[in-house]
């Protein structure tokens, strides 16, 4: 056999590299798993090795839809057919090209490469013509795609539609900030310290913080860093969550004896931050239709030295789970389209589809019709989402309010207590980027 065909790059080699990325790229595009899953799957030689892999995956995925309408100009006609492994591997390349600091000679050369190691070494010369070609037609190849707006911030039509229609006088800046590398924001936990004496240890660390949040105890880090790295993250001093995360809470503002539900409480972020803002709460349940997902609540309850009664059951029927004892306070953590979380989570520009807007919306009505159900009277009930869509947030709220009497919508009363800018409509949207926060949606409703 011909030796050129079969030797293999060594593990953790530049083509290597190359090759992992786009068998990862290329499982998101064409079967529709999960990034962050597939990155987790991955085991690392080095922190050099993760970091680039982590960057070359994220990267392409982020700027998949504008990299492949590039691609396909590149082509030598539009439907040429390409394996997915190899039509990956090509955006890994003009990803590196476009994106990142490599030196263009090494992204070319290991990129090409890497098509022995993805089974391919015929297409070589083939890919090495292509990504030399966009070295030289870089300005042109990406002014012909860059006239539209939804391929030049590489999100799909629906999505950027949808956008322009709930937010046309940000939907510009919301395309933008999804393409940004996300902050790294924290929320300290006050049962340790204040918020400006870990900001001390963080100074006295070498790690710059960059502002503080709406939140008291959130803070926003100049640059994102290894978790294990923060002071005292083990003991339980401080979480990673983003700043429009941790408004959760504070909307909710449980009081001494109450007895709280935090549904579709998994990761636990939110519960932890209940509990460590009220620590004489009568009982905080925390149910999630996923046991498997609890484990993960539980880990950061322990870590945090904080205590809940975790429920394994679905929020929609709470039939088999509830005792029937209302809850003073609700929080509702829909899940959603995840739109507003995009810069996290580049994969959803491929994953999800406007359809599932309607059947997330029908879920999301039935929760909240739940969820009321359980609240006692007098009690508050915050509707929370990461979705950037109106379908998913006020319209949801709105639709169930109609067949209510009495309940009062206190969103943006409760809002200015916490010191949040003004806002008009239903609920309170936060648009990806305000504030350097995710995108995010509240609403607050009152039971008489």
């Amino acid at each position: 056999m011909n030796e050129r065909k079969t030797r293999a790059a060594a593990p953790g080699s530049s083509a290597d590299v190359r090759a992992r990325a786009a068998r990862i790229v290329a499982a998101v595009a064409y079967e529709g798993l999960s990034l962050d899953t597939l990155i987790a799957a991955e085991s690392f030689q080095s922190a050099q090795e993760r970091g680039l892999i982590r960057a070359l995956c994220y990267d392409s995925i982020r700027w998949y839809l504008r990299l492949d309408a590039i691609l396909t100009q590149l082509l030598s006609r539009p439907d040429q057919k390409l394996s997915p492994q190899l039509r990956a591997l090509a955006i890994v390349g003009l990803c590196q090209l476009l994106y990142t600091d490599i030196p263009a000679h090494a992204a070319v050369a290991e990129t090409v490469n890497a098509t022995r190691e993805i089974g391919e070494p015929r297409a070589a010369g083939f890919l090495n013509a292509i990504l030399r070609r966009m070295q030289r037609e870089r300005q042109s190849l990406c002014a012909a795609v860059d006239r539209d707006e939804a391929i030049r911030t590489a999100h799909p039509r629906w999505l950027a539609r949808s956008l322009a229609d709930d937010w046309p006088d940000q939907s510009a800046r919301i395309l933008d900030a999804n393409n940004a590398h996300p902050p790294f924001w924290l929320r300290v936990n006050r049962r340790h310290h204040t918020a400006a004496a870990y900001r001390e240890r963080l100074t006295s660390a070498g790690i710059a913080v960059k502002a503080a949040g709406f939140a008291p105890e959130s803070l926003l880090l100049e640059r994102a860093i290894d978790v294990p790295d923060l002071p005292g993250f083990s003991d339980g001093w401080v979480s990673v969550q983003d700043g429009a995360a941790q408004l959760a809470a504070h909307l909710l503002a449980a009081c001494p004896g109450e007895r709280v539900l935090d549904a579709c409480a998994a990761p636990g972020g939110k519960t932890c931050h209940i509990l460590e803002l009220q620590p004489e709460l009568g009982e905080l349940v925390a149910v999630d239709i996923s046991a498997q997902r609890l484990l993960r609540v539980q880990e950061n309850l322990a870590r945090l030295g904080l205590q809940a009664t975790l429920v394994a059951g679905d929020a929609a029927d709470p039939a088999p789970w509830w005792d029937g004892r209302p809850f003073d306070r609700i929080l509702l953590d829909v899940p959603c389209s995840a739109t507003g979380v995009i810069r996290r989570h580049p994969d959803i520009k491929l994953l999800r589809r406007s359809d599932d807007m309607v059947t997330l919306a029908r879920r999301q009505g039935r929760l909240l019709a739940s969820a009321w159900s359980m609240l006692a009277p007098g009690g508050r009930l915050v509707y929370a989402s990461c979705s950037a869509l109106r379908v998913e947030n006020s319209a949801v709220v709105e639709e169930f309010q109609r067949g209510q009497t009495g309940m009062q919508e206190v969103t943006h009363d409760v809002a200015r207590q916490i010191g949040l800018p003004a806002a008009t409509g239903t609920g309170y949207a936060i648009a990806a980027g305000m504030g350097d926060m995710d995108g995010f949606y509240y609403a607050c409703l009152e039971k008489p």
